[in-house]
């Protein structure tokens, strides 16, 4: 039997049932402990009976239980819209990041409520396999050495004594088959054998069924990351590209060696600050805007090995100028104009080693107030008048805004204006 429980990040489970009849069993408890353990607790923290989750969201199945993290801007309590809302915004939010292909029969499936995030990948994999085997897999050239009837290749004498002195109608040979046993074809059905384990949807396990059997005979070995960094892209492997991406998501973040009870587990968490930032990016670039450019993950020198980098840096060509501006995202919900004192910090080094006047610090939420544009009280005049400048009719301002964009619209669904709403709060 299987169950979905969704929870917002920051919230917390435990194995006492709350206000929405959400709980966890001892066994599952126990191997979420495990896996934080083994993992730094870097996803989430270990509380009495239970785990409150941090900042990262996505899913993780444990057997039957599949626990669905969603993103969230304010503190409100949350009903049953609330979560299908931030449901499909994730979705969505991952597709627009590319790190989940939608195709147009599973757009529509977007906007049912109990669609998980994991069986869309896992269908994903699937059309993936599926369209490979029609094509054909594709076939290498390998070495074998083996008892063989013809000869071929070269004759590996030693052995050919020991085995064939009955025998003397045979070969032992070290030679060369062309075959569809190779290292690319092996992660594919390594992955397709462990969403087998994985997955308790009826349709997808039909579908895992009918492809194992259409799989040519290959050796199921144990996959590592280093035998993804073997893999060298070549004109031949090129269509297996998204099913390897996959097939490396799956296989990596399962984790059958967590003994803590039977069931098999699977991961797929995604830090929130980093997708926030590149959602941003990615809303920027779709944004028709003339003359202006957008950067991702700029970075200069800042002190000895270490480096600084802002999340976005734009320029804009004026009339007269090329202008540069600094974005910097937070995903985390602060009260209006109340930015800590770190995150401005940063901004203001931002603001000089990029030569910016101007610059946001953005948050998800809405403000009660006015955003303007606070000034830096050092730092461009300063160095101005360090070079002999100071007296030049020059443009002195070093400003930072505190600003808020809105994630959902008026019918909670995800906004796709907001990087025309992110240039009108910089310009």
């Amino acid at each position: 039997m299987s169950r979905v429980i969704q929870v917002f990040e920051y919230e917390k489970l435990t194995i006492h049932k709350d206000w929405r009849d959400r709980q966890l069993m001892p066994k599952e408890l126990e191997k979420l402990y495990e896996f934080n353990d083994k993992n730094g607790n870097e996803y989430f923290t270990g509380i009495r009976d239970g785990i409150r989750f941090k900042n990262y969201v996505g899913v993780i199945q444990i057997g039957g239980l599949t626990i669905e993290i969603l993103p969230k801007t304010d503190r409100a309590q949350s009903d049953d819209d609330d979560y299908l809302n931030w449901h499909r915004a994730l979705l969505n939010m991952l597709r627009i990041c590319k790190h989940i292909s939608v195709t147009s029969m599973s757009e529509s499936n977007l906007k049912k409520r109990h669609n998980s995030l994991l069986d869309l990948y896992f269908e994903m994999y699937l059309d993936e396999l599926q369209s490979l085997l029609r094509r054909g897999l594709i076939k290498q050239y390998r070495k074998q050495s083996s008892n063989v009837l013809a000869l071929k290749g070269r004759i590996d004498f030693n052995k050919h004594i020991q085995q064939n002195l009955i025998h003397q109608e045979r070969f032992y040979t070290n030679h060369q088959v062309y075959d569809h046993e190779h290292l690319a074809n092996q992660i594919l059905l390594r992955g397709l054998n462990i969403l087998d384990k994985l997955t308790y949807n009826p349709r997808l396990t039909d579908r895992i069924s009918r492809l194992r059997i259409s799989f040519p005979e290959i050796q199921e070995i144990e996959i590592y990351q280093h035998h993804f960094d073997k893999i060298q892209e070549s004109r031949k492997t090129l269509t297996y590209t998204g099913a390897l991406q996959i097939a490396k998501m799956i296989i990596l973040n399962y984790s059958p060696d967590i003994r803590s009870g039977e069931e098999n587990m699977l991961t797929l968490l995604f830090d929130m600050n980093k997708l926030w930032e590149e959602y941003i990016y990615r809303m920027l670039l779709r944004t028709p805007h003339e003359a202006l450019t957008v950067n991702f993950q700029n970075k200069e020198k800042f002190w000895e090995g270490r480096t600084i980098r802002p999340d976005l840096v734009i320029t804009k060509t004026f009339a007269d100028r090329n202008e540069t501006f600094v974005i910097d995202t937070k995903w985390k919900i602060v009260d209006s104009n109340k930015a800590s004192d770190d995150d401005l910090k940063q901004i203001y080094a931002y603001n000089l080693y990029w030569g910016s006047r101007k610059s946001l610090l953005l948050y998800p939420g809405l403000t009660v107030t006015e955003e303007i544009f606070g000034n830096f009280h050092k730092g461009r005049h300063e160095r101005l008048h360090e070079i002999g400048l100071e007296n030049l009719d020059y443009d002195r301002t070093n400003q930072c805004k505190v600003s808020f964009i809105k994630v959902l619209d008026e019918n909670g669904n995800l906004d796709f204006s907001v990087g025309e709403k992110i240039l009108k709060k910089l310009f």
